[in-house]
């Protein structure tokens, strides 16, 4: 069955289907919801300037792009956002979609917490960073009318979402500190993890094993 939400129409593919069951299975709530709300900002911002983009492609973008923070699909030894980007990147040629396709996915994940850069790539890939950036930071939101943005967040609802979300960037990265070096997420650790020290890119340059 079609769904649409502030005019924007959730891919309803087999290939669609099968990410919103994986995702379900493996994410809370929280997430799920988040994940459909930064398809859905991406999406309606990608129409409102006119980009043409591949729905299913941004579809399994955004639904997967925090399955790093799940027990079953974190590791401990990259960065969240990549984890992501593989299991996108694996589902996707299962499901027999190009390797241009699989790529574009994979770099819309890994980069959708690089400021910036997103923004000139693919369509895929910078709506990916559009969403999550107008769910998380509430950066955009002018481009989103206050009536999309209600319908939008009474299908997938954001209750104490700030704490909570911040909550689950810690759960999923506190065991891989080492991983947050150069990245947004290192801000977490140091508001929420006792003891937590960020490691200075200028002493990494000091320290290196160059004599000078």
């Amino acid at each position: 069955m079609t769904v649409r939400i502030a005019d924007v129409e959730i891919p309803d593919s087999a290939l669609a289907r099968a990410a919103t069951e994986l995702v379900r299975a493996a994410a809370e709530p929280l997430v799920y919801d988040h994940s459909r709300r930064v398809f859905l900002f991406g999406a309606f911002v990608g129409d409102r300037e006119g980009l043409t983009y591949d729905p299913e492609l941004l579809y399994v973008g955004a639904m997967f792009h925090d399955l790093g923070l799940t027990r079953t699909y974190r590791t401990s030894d990259q960065r969240f956002e990549i984890d992501g980007a593989d299991e996108a990147r694996r589902f996707l040629r299962e499901h027999g979609v190009s390797e241009e396709g699989s790529r574009v996915v994979w770099e819309a994940i890994a980069l959708h917490t690089t400021p910036e850069i997103p923004h000139h790539m693919a369509p895929e890939i910078a709506l990916v960073t559009t969403g999550v950036e107008a769910d998380v930071l509430g950066i955009g939101l002018d481009a989103i009318p206050d009536e999309a943005r209600a319908e939008i967040v009474a299908a997938h609802p954001r209750p104490d979402f700030k704490r909570r979300i911040l909550a689950a960037f810690t759960d999923g990265i506190a065991h891989r500190p080492q991983t947050t070096f150069g990245n947004v997420k290192a801000d977490v650790l140091e508001r929420f993890v006792p003891g937590y020290v960020r490691t200075n890119f200028v002493d990494v340059i000091e320290n290196s094993a160059w004599p000078e």
